[in-house]
């Protein structure tokens, strides 16, 4: 039987990473300095040291394996691989870094994480820096300027090798400092502000001028037009479309016929409800993007006068709809490709001056926009 004032914990206790004993006598807790580490701990990785330990080789030649070089023998690759397996152990990019300055990543900044039109383009961009052996990272500046030249600039802070954005702002010239360091950068959808950047666009002018002109020859005059906020590249080229259209028509535009602004449904369906009851109700409408052209749908579902639609952008289900959507279809992949394909022939050094890249659009007719005016 063991004497109470000199018996030790026969069991070690497990606490954190190290093994320990109490001693009864004093009350302390005594810790092996000798103690193997049993168990990880967040934030505390195996290192290439461990690796080199656990596999009885110097640290150059676990350096050597993990990087792919050569002067390796197969049977002391083969046991670091094994050790590099056992202990979980992944190469840290990070200090490659600060050695190479690269990355091996661009940066996407988009407008809405959670817009349909947003998910091909991201998809194509993130394709593209994948056949270049690149990670995308990608970030929503929730139509923010402020919040997109943050985001912008905390990418840059981080060392990618480009950047593709969606501009939120209408002044870039934050991003001639990171340009200048070599930073290449594309811009998709809209053009940069007050610095010179290439840019692939859609041709929203022209889209929306054909939309509104394929009204007018299905007999429409009073044409309503449901925009997003005019300081937006894409909308105020689409109501510059809309106008165009009716001018070369000889139809005088009302101002109650057009309405930009947020997108959100409620503005959405004030602006549809106005322009269908006023004194002059419309016959027809023209939606400026995918999101007006859902809540219009909604809007006209509930209004026993058949109005004819067209939207810019073509929306998920259209074609099951009675009557089917027509659209103004624009490639949003295609988009996403160029911009992405420019990017990395710029981060080649095989382009010189900015270039601005414009994409036709495409109607689709589906029933809605060939609806005759129903007075």
């Amino acid at each position: 039987m063991l004497d109470a004032t000199s018996r030790s914990d026969p069991l070690p206790c497990i606490l954190g990473t190290y093994a320990a004993r109490m001693d009864y006598r004093t009350g302390k807790r005594i810790v092996a300095e000798t103690a193997r580490r049993t168990e990880s701990r967040y934030g505390n990785r195996p290192t290439m040291k461990d690796v080199a330990a656990r596999a009885g080789v110097g640290l150059k030649t676990v350096s050597r394996v993990v990087n792919g070089e050569s002067g390796v023998t197969p049977d002391t690759e083969r046991r670091v691989q094994e050790a590099i397996e056992a202990l979980g152990f992944r190469r840290n990019d990070s200090a490659r870094v600060l050695r190479k300055g690269r990355t091996a990543s661009v940066g996407l900044v988009l407008e809405d994480l959670a817009d349909p039109f947003y998910g091909p383009l991201s998809r194509a961009v993130e394709e593209v820096a994948r056949a270049h052996g690149a990670l995308l990272i990608n970030g929503s500046s929730a139509e923010d300027p402020d919040r997109e030249q943050e985001l912008a600039l905390a990418l840059c802070a981080r060392r990618v090798d480009g950047l593709v954005i969606i501009p939120a702002g209408d002044d870039h010239r934050y991003l001639e400092p990171e340009i200048k360091a070599g930073v290449a950068t594309v811009f998709v959808d809209r053009p940069a502000g007050r610095i010179d950047a290439d840019v692939v666009l859609s041709d929203s002018f022209g889209g929306a001028r054909d939309g509104v002109a394929h009204l007018i020859a299905h007999g429409h005059r009073r044409i309503g037009f449901i925009g997003d906020m005019p300081r937006i590249h894409t909308a105020a080229e689409r109501l510059r479309g809309y106008r165009a259209a009716m001018d070369d028509a000889g139809i005088p535009v009302e101002d109650d016929w057009m309405s930009l602004g947020v997108t959100v449904p409620e503005r959405v369906r004030r602006a549809a409800e106005t322009m269908l009851t006023g004194p002059s109700p419309v016959t027809a409408i023209f939606a400026g993007n995918n999101r007006v052209t859902v809540t219009v749908v909604r809007v006209l579902a509930e209004h026993s006068r058949p109005v004819a639609l067209v939207g810019f952008d073509d929306i998920e289900l259209a074609d099951l709809l009675q009557p089917g959507v027509t659209v103004v279809a624009q490639d949003a992949a295609q988009l996403g490709r160029t911009a992405a394909e420019r990017l990395f022939r710029r981060l080649d050094g095989a382009l010189a001056l900015p270039e601005r890249i414009e994409l036709p659009t495409r109607l689709i007719t589906r029933g809605s926009g060939e609806l005759p005016p129903a007075d």
